[in-house]
């Protein structure tokens, strides 16, 4: 790559005067460009989800009644437990949504030709991918569930002055070595 020129930066940052979102509205909605399924998402409740505010409300109150937090950090662990489940939750509909249409693609592939066939083999390959790639954000959300469940756990028979094992991790290589 070359350099870039001193003419060159001037007028880049001439440019970048003009551009961008410059609105509070604008920018609400920009960051949600590159929103996909929302299973990544820094918000727990996404723009899709705006109407299910309340059965999140429920979820957290039911939780919290369950695993009685106090402190900070314990707090904090409970809403990752929180977000996780919902995560997952919306993890369940995005899978449950995809063998949808997979079953809806097997109805098309008895009504057409070769050419549909070859349509359902090409759209079976990608969805493939994306039920790999699901199973991976569920075993993840999954992880992460039970990670600060176990956490809150330890720091709950800390706090009430049980003796507790020190955590124990385990690093496995699965690589062969000549």
């Amino acid at each position: 790559m070359s350099e870039i020129t001193q003419k060159q930066l001037e007028a880049n940052r001439e440019n970048s005067k003009f551009g961008g979102v410059k609105t509070d509205d604008g920018k609400a909605i920009s960051k949600m460009n590159a929103l996909k399924h929302g299973l990544l998402s820094s918000q727990v409740l996404i723009e899709a989800e705006k109407n299910e505010k309340e059965n999140l409300a429920d979820l957290s109150v039911r939780i919290n009644e369950q695993l009685l937090p106090m402190g900070e950090f314990e707090v904090f662990l409970t809403d990752r437990i929180i977000s996780n489940i919902w995560r997952l939750k919306r993890l369940l509909k995005i899978e449950s949504s995809l063998m949808e249409f997979g079953n809806n693609e097997m109805v098309l592939i008895l009504q057409d030709d070769i050419q549909q066939a070859n349509r359902t083999q090409i759209t079976n390959m990608l969805r493939n991918e994306l039920f790999e790639r699901i199973m991976r954000y569920e075993a993840n959300i999954e992880r992460g569930i039970f990670k600060s469940l176990h956490e809150l756990q330890r720091l709950q028979a800390i706090r009430k002055g049980e003796k507790i094992a020190a955590p124990i991790a385990l690093d496995i290589d699965l690589t062969e070595k000549n």
